[in-house]
């Protein structure tokens, strides 16, 4: 089903700049104001002027924020900062990093073209919904400056690692074009495979396979109102043309360096309320069990070794409930056959969700708050960090006008993303963090062959 080919990528030149980490940066939707203005610090050539960020009004989505961008990406080819690759090639990437937890591990993927498809043909599948505001923004990027400057994030199943495995041993014991290593001390590692009978075997071995978007989905929606777009003006494209491809990132869902992680969630209940008041309402759904330790730190590793007990698909959810006001932290346990009874509606595969546990049984249960108002009022807000999140929360219960609440959630699990997708349904805002993120700028693709 998947249609893999490699790619002529333009890259840096690294005769031309020296450090590699001074150039590359995170995925454009994930830089704040404060990571933005050290991007475009660290070097004149950083990614950020091509791939600009979100941070911007929709005033300033103006003609000359996309041209300027097509401007300086010709002018760093002419002067040959960025390459193109002479042959085609697949590209073999490898990231080591620490978890949260302390853990060191290594994802292993490569960046490729892939043949788009209309989710409906369920050759690729989301598992998430996309926002036209994004899109559009992208969308004009993309088109003025004939390139594609970050890759997509998919998944596939290949329990025997067969993949990875041709790519290794294709790539035999050469150096990598780059060492990238980014803020979080995540050290990425890219090697071009031009062998053709290795590029052959890897392309044969997705005929019949669908890929999963783990992260970048507007960016996926963009490439397909891109090729509409192109099909207007041109009429209908050949298979093999760019405007028909978009680059990705393949990892295999059964990668041991495979990660999700958490996201957090801060609520800003409207008035005050008390622990006290909150346990007894979520009694109803949960086993409540206060969690009284000693540190906020050992609080924190108290709770995530309870809440993981017994995880897995379709087993108990569990979260962590901090009330920063009283300094009281509660373990919650989801009550057997209570989806079951108040969301008999939702397919299972969302019921078992613990973002839609939350979602249902607190945030739409509390008094004074939905959804709606969550998203009219800035009620919730999202944290990958858990330090980060108690210390806004601690310095938050100060506020008289609401109370803070903190749920300290599990990951979602590959398996249930992967059902998910499989089942045509979407996942809630925020329910998935694979991590590390992937580069933008280790490798570009160019629209114009």
């Amino acid at each position: 089903m998947a249609v893999i080919s490699p790619f002529r990528a333009v890259r840096y030149n690294p005769s031309k700049i020296k450090t590699i980490n001074e150039v590359v940066s995170p995925p454009y939707d994930v830089i704040d104001t404060q990571a933005q203005a050290s991007l475009l610090s660290s070097n004149p050539y950083n990614m950020i002027r091509l791939d600009l960020s979100k941070n911007v009004k929709s005033a300033g989505m103006i003609a000359d924020r996309y041209a300027d961008a097509a401007r300086l990406f010709q002018e760093w080819l002419a002067s040959e900062v960025l390459i193109r690759e002479s042959r085609p090639a697949l590209y073999l990437y490898e990231v080591d990093y620490r978890r949260p937890d302390g853990t060191s591990h290594t994802r292993r993927g490569f960046l490729a073209r892939v043949r788009l498809a209309e989710f409906a043909e369920g050759v690729v599948k989301p598992h998430e919904k996309t926002f036209a505001g994004v899109t559009s923004d992208r969308l004009r990027l993309l088109d003025t400056c004939q390139a594609q400057f970050s890759p997509i994030f998919s998944l596939y199943s290949d329990p025997r690692n067969q993949v990875i495995a041709l790519l290794e041993k294709s790539r035999g014991g050469e150096a990598p074009l780059y060492r990238a290593t980014d803020h979080d001390g995540c050290e990425h590692r890219l090697w071009a495979v031009t062998d053709s009978a290795t590029i052959t075997a890897v392309h044969d071995f997705f005929t019949g396979r669908p890929l999963y978007i783990a992260d970048g989905h507007h960016r996926y929606t963009t490439a397909l109102q891109y090729r509409a777009l192109v099909r207007e003006r041109q009429g209908e494209l050949d298979p093999e043309s760019p405007a028909n491809q978009t680059m990705m990132y393949l990892c295999g869902m059964e990668d041991p360096g495979l990660s999700v992680l958490p996201t957090h969630r801060l609520l800003r209940l409207p008035g005050r309320t008390t622990a006290a008041a909150l346990r007894e309402l979520l009694a109803e759904f949960f086993q409540v069990e206060e969690i009284a330790t000693g540190s906020r730190e050992s609080l924190l590793v108290e709770m995530f070794d309870r809440m993981a007990e017994g995880r897995g698909p379709g087993q108990c959810t569990r979260f962590g409930f901090y009330h920063p006001g009283e300094d009281r932290c509660f373990l919650l346990t989801l009550k057997d056959g209570v989806m079951e009874r108040e969301a008999a509606a939702r397919p299972p595969a969302l019921r078992e969700l613990d973002v839609v546990v939350l979602s249902d049984l607190i945030i739409d249960k509390l008094p004074n708050l939905d959804r709606a108002r969550c998203v009219q009022g800035d009620l919730l807000e999202y944290y990958s960090d858990p330090d980060e999140a108690l210390d806004v929360a601690a310095k938050e219960a100060r506020n008289p006008g609401f109370t803070p609440l903190l749920f300290l959630m599990n990951p979602t699990l590959v398996e249930q993303v992967k059902r998910v997708a499989d089942e045509q349904l979407v996942m809630p805002h925020k329910s998935t963090f694979f991590y590390p993120k992937v580069l933008t700028g280790l490798a570009i693709n160019p629209l114009a062959d």
